[in-house]
């Protein structure tokens, strides 16, 4: 008998207080066959209640009693066995990011539980057509039209699918068993995969051929792929072609065996995406996001594992799939807010993208007309190795922009959701059938307040970001606590138009319907959005011409190329500008800027008009000049100034409980610790409300956690996860608590 093996297994449950290794002997049959990452089955406490976990280490030597151990009960069947890389991983954003082990390995696993496969069925041929002739010819033509068709069918093709013997020929199943007993024909099975790419329309066969700046990237990119690996930042202004550039460095990364993940950041985005990388990269690109079936995720996983894709192409999930040798990662639109995860463990892709380059030593690329403060930084820092691209693909020029001043609308008579200027140029683009996209940014519905009179809009004194209303009537500060009643009337110009703006898509549909009676138009949100194909077949409504206006959130503006649309109108661009955190600012530069890349990508020039009450407000004039330098160094010095990322680091801890004392009671006892642990190393914030204070009935408390070095933040989460295991007082309602560094909004 060979030596004992034993198991460090995590438990598959959400729990802090299992959130360890249990130790569990391996049993003869399993000792040449278990490896690290595996799935078990396994007996766990008292009642020996057999439990799922996963093997995270295997020694010769366990730290307990042998004789005490517990053994395995086996491999779980059902289960996809996890990469070591894979398990790495999770362990990294687990100490990273907080949370369980367990919630860690949940997300590396984009597909866990096997999924039977398709079976495609089919009618084969097993004698002459001039037996099926004989054997026809014998029967009533009355009495067995159905075995005659079928018959005839078999004879003019040798295999016919069995879907179209029942359906089209009207065959039942009975006829085709008694087929088969007779030996005339027989079943085929084959086992498929469910491919979502297939059946599409590949409307991009045209390789294009790259510009000089575009060919410079490229170069650019592979010699770093083949040196120091540094991270590259493609600032690229709106249709200067950067998805090409990806393309042509995929494919020399492909030429050499690797393989390619290409993170994009809307679900939207997907079909235009996929079809420019089908034209290059045919049956070997895929897709995953979470419109799939669970059949299709698991099919597409194997695929991939199986080496039977070199390419896939996805929201932050896809970074998970489990390629054998990954050789570059891009990240489409880096700056888009999706890419940082809402559920533990809270993880950025960006950063899990660079530590899984470093772990497959691949290279990373991101790419945006308007990169991230965080990304721009660690460029300008040397981190990042930043490069331009200045020029628009072809001979496509940028938009003319109009910034529609809404206070001098008001006084003017005009209370409708359109300026005067937008409303003409609808009318043109009518006339000349050319194409409109109207989108509303909905951001900051909770209730920032403006003034319609003059634009001001109720800030807190002390931080610099909108008050949020709440029901009660009080404006609140959710980063410092300030509190203090709506007044009735504008502080600034004494106005009575103060309130908040909650315009929503379909309220824009109704009046632009109203206004022009005689346009399609199209609705893209998430209402119109919810079945699997929603996006795509709105989009390629739009792109074949079936409508005339596409009214919509920001889906609607965040790379898609229509070169029809030749107008593009921003409707309350102050919505996110408003927003109650630090970010608002940069948002709304990106939304807006993003948005007038829109317009004019094709051969006819395109137009923007930006409808704001704060028209001098340096992100709209940026905004509207295309010029994301002007932003940048504007935006910079205000974070400088007021400490925030990306010039200092924050941890977000968020507790939640049925209890609002026993909430704040577990953020206040952390808060109290981390003051007393850290000292001046850190500054600490709260514990407050949350902006939304209560969903559900559970109780929603946040303490912000400030500092240089992210080493410190990573020792204040390890505190406070230590107490949640500590002082478990009776009579308390359990709290929750969520770990977020660097947060993209607040709680």
């Amino acid at each position: 008998m060979s030596k004992d093996r034993y198991a460090q297994i995590i438990i598959d449950i959400s729990h802090e207080r299992l959130d360890r290794p249990f130790e569990y002997r391996i049993p003869e049959e399993l000792k040449d066959t278990l490896t690290e990452g595996m799935e078990v089955l396994i007996p766990f406490g008292k009642a020996n209640k057999e439990r799922h976990g996963y093997v995270v280490g295997i020694t010769d030597e366990p730290s307990y009693d042998r004789d005490k151990l517990k053994e395995i009960n086996g491999i779980a069947k059902s289960a996809v066995s996890i990469e070591n890389r894979m398990l790495a991983l999770a362990v990294w954003m687990k100490k990273k990011y907080g949370g369980t082990l367990v919630n860690a390995m949940r997300t590396v696993l984009p597909v866990k539980d096997k999924v039977k496969p398709k079976v495609y069925r089919s009618v084969v041929r097993n004698v002459s057509t001039e037996t099926l002739s004989e054997e026809a010819g014998k029967l009533n033509p009355v009495r067995y039209a159905a075995r005659i068709r079928l018959m005839k069918a078999v004879s003019e093709a040798e295999e016919i699918p069995v879907d179209i013997v029942t359906g089209k020929l009207n065959v039942s199943k009975a006829v085709i068993t008694t087929a088969v007993k007779q030996g005339l024909i027989s079943i085929r099975e084959n086992a498929e995969y469910r491919n979502p790419v297939a059946g599409k329309n590949a409307a991009y066969e045209r390789r294009a051929e790259l510009n000089d700046e575009q060919s410079a990237a490229v170069d650019a990119i592979l010699n770093e792929a083949e040196g120091e690996r540094k991270a590259i930042l493609i600032e690229g202004i709106t249709g200067s072609g950067k998805t090409e550039v990806y393309i042509e460095a995929i494919a020399k990364t492909v030429e050499k065996g690797r393989q390619a993940i290409v993170l994009i950041p809307e679900i939207a985005l997907t079909f235009q995406t996929l079809m420019r990388f089908y034209a290059r990269f045919k049956d070997r690109v895929s897709v995953l996001h979470s419109k799939l079936s669970e059949g299709e995720r698991y099919d597409q996983f194997l695929r991939a594992k199986n080496g039977e894709l070199d390419v896939i192409i996805g929201p932050r999930s896809a970074l998970f799939i489990p390629f054998k040798d990954p050789g570059m990662i891009v990240i489409d639109e880096e700056h888009e807010l999706s890419y940082k995860s809402q559920n533990m463990p809270k993880y950025h892709a960006r950063e899990v993208a660079e530590e899984l380059c470093r772990m497959c030593g691949a290279q990373l690329v991101m790419g945006s007309a308007t990169p991230s403060m965080e990304a721009s930084y660690r460029a300008e820092c040397g981190r990042y190795i930043k490069i331009k691209l200045n020029k628009r693909y072809g001979e496509a020029r940028l938009p003319e922009v109009t910034v529609a001043d809404m206070r001098e609308e008001l006084k003017n008579g005009n209370r409708s959701f359109f300026s005067r200027a937008l409303s003409e140029k609808i009318t043109e683009r009518l006339l000349k059938g050319e194409q409109t996209m109207l989108f509303i940014n909905r951001r900051g519905k909770a209730g920032f307040v403006s003034c319609r009179s003059c634009g001001h809009v109720m800030k807190c004194p002390h931080c610099d970001v909108s008050l949020t209303e709440h029901g009660s009537g009080q404006l609140v500060c959710h980063y410092c606590g300030y509190t203090m009643n709506k007044p009735p009337l504008c502080p600034e110009c004494g106005s009575k138009y103060l309130a908040g703006f909650r315009a929503g898509t379909e309220k824009i549909e109704e009046e632009i319907q109203k206004a022009y009676p005689g346009a399609r138009v199209l609705r893209m949100d998430g209402d119109t959005t919810k079945t699997k194909e929603g996006h795509e077949k709105i989009l390629q409504a739009f792109a074949a011409g079936e409508a005339d206006i596409l009214v919509g959130t920001q889906m609607i503006v965040k790379g898609h190329d229509f070169p029809n649309v030749t107008l593009v109108g921003a409707i309350a661009a102050d919505m996110s500008l408003n927003g109650a955190d630090y970010h608002a600012t940069e948002r709304t530069f990106s939304l807006l800027a993003q948005a007038a890349g829109r317009a004019g990508r094709g051969d006819k020039p395109g137009e923007v008009v930006i409808q704001t009450y704060n028209p001098d407000h340096y992100s709209i004039q940026a905004a509207a000049a295309q010029d994301y330098e002007a932003f940048y160094e504007r935006e910079k010095a205000f974070r400088e100034l007021s400490d925030y990322p990306p010039y200092t680091h924050m941890m977000a801890l968020q507790y939640y409980s049925a209890d609002s004392e026993s909430a704040f009671d577990k953020a206040g006892k952390a808060a109290a610790a981390i003051r007393e642990e850290l000292k001046e190393s850190v500054e600490v914030l709260g514990p407050f409300k949350a902006v939304i204070a209560k969903i559900r009935d559970i109780y929603r408390v946040v303490v912000y956690i400030r500092s240089k070095d992210e080493e410190n933040l990573s020792r204040a989460k390890d505190l406070a996860e230590k107490l949640q295991d500590e002082n478990r007082e009776s009579g308390k309602k359990e709290v929750t608590l969520q770990t977020d560094l660097d947060p993209v909004n607040s709680l």
